[in-house]
């Protein structure tokens, strides 16, 4: 699906395929999770710069394949856009780990928020932030699980 999107996106707007550009994209939608541009070089190989993998997450973006994510920290990390799925963020803030999911007891709340106050939802998104298994045993316990 995502080739015959951007194959089109190209043609409309003149741009040329390049061996570079088509090894980011493909490895991007193979691997199908965030990455930030500097993961994304790093596993790329040295040989595509930074301003490359920067740029084709950009246009990726700018014809609605992926999506930019700010999280907590100040890098961008890019995801795969999939229109009739969505999910929620669990961010560890010691690793930067992303663990995405579904919850239909909140996706059903922000619905009954939304009919209470007759305020349609376009979008929305759920971010929380704290530590994963792994990280956990590094950090003080702050807020309780109910």
């Amino acid at each position: 699906m995502w080739e015959e999107k951007l194959t089109q996106y190209f043609k409309e707007r003149g741009l040329k395929k390049s061996a570079k550009r088509d090894k980011i994209i493909k490895f991007f939608f193979e691997k199908d999770r965030h990455f930030a541009v500097e993961e994304l070089y790093k596993k790329l190989g040295k040989e595509i710069s930074r301003s490359t993998i920067y740029r084709t997450l950009k246009l990726l973006t700018e014809c609605g394949l992926a999506i930019e994510q700010k999280f907590e920290t100040k890098n961008a990390r890019y995801e795969p856009f999939h229109p009739l799925e969505h999910h929620d963020h669990l961010i560890c803030l010691r690793c930067g780990k992303i663990i995405e999911f579904n919850e239909n007891k909140i996706e059903n709340l922000q619905n009954k928020v939304a009919k209470k106050f007759n305020f349609q939802i376009f979008s929305h998104k759920l971010e929380i932030y704290g530590y994963c298994e792994k990280c956990q045993k590094y950090q003080p316990k702050r807020i309780k699980n109910k």
